[in-house]
């Protein structure tokens, strides 16, 4: 990961942070009873995507950084999960669904073009 001095910038990381951003936007519209259900499940979700990428990055080891990326990448489906269960419960459109569905696809094939050049570099090394 040598073109890149930071976690920072990744675009991945970038468009994940941003991600974040629009999940606490939207879930700040759900009933306030859910705010210790699934509020807050949702955004600990959105959070752990930027997060495990900037600590698999601290970690110093290609190892390392691609098992955060796969973590991040679960994180990227369980959001997709709540945010499905939050559509079916009307706290969300169907049109806000898509949108968010469609920057996780994204996010998700980005995650995995980013660890199989990983691979492809550390096949490279040997």
């Amino acid at each position: 990961m040598s073109e890149f001095k930071s976690y920072k910038d990744l675009l991945i990381w970038s468009k994940s942070k941003d991600l974040s951003l629009q999940i606490y936007q939207i879930t700040k519209t759900f009933p306030k009873e859910e705010q210790f259900g699934l509020i807050s499940q949702i955004r600990r979700s959105a959070i752990s995507i930027p997060s495990n990428i900037a600590e698999g990055w601290g970690r110093d080891s290609e190892n390392y950084f691609i098992n955060f990326l796969n973590i991040a990448k679960g994180s990227l489906y369980e959001l997709e999960t709540q945010l499905i269960i939050s559509k079916e419960l009307e706290f969300i459109s169907n049109e806000k669904l898509l949108e968010f569905s469609n920057e996780i696809d994204t996010l998700s094939r980005m995650i995995i073009g980013l660890i199989k050049k990983i691979n492809h570099n550390k096949s490279l090394k040997k």
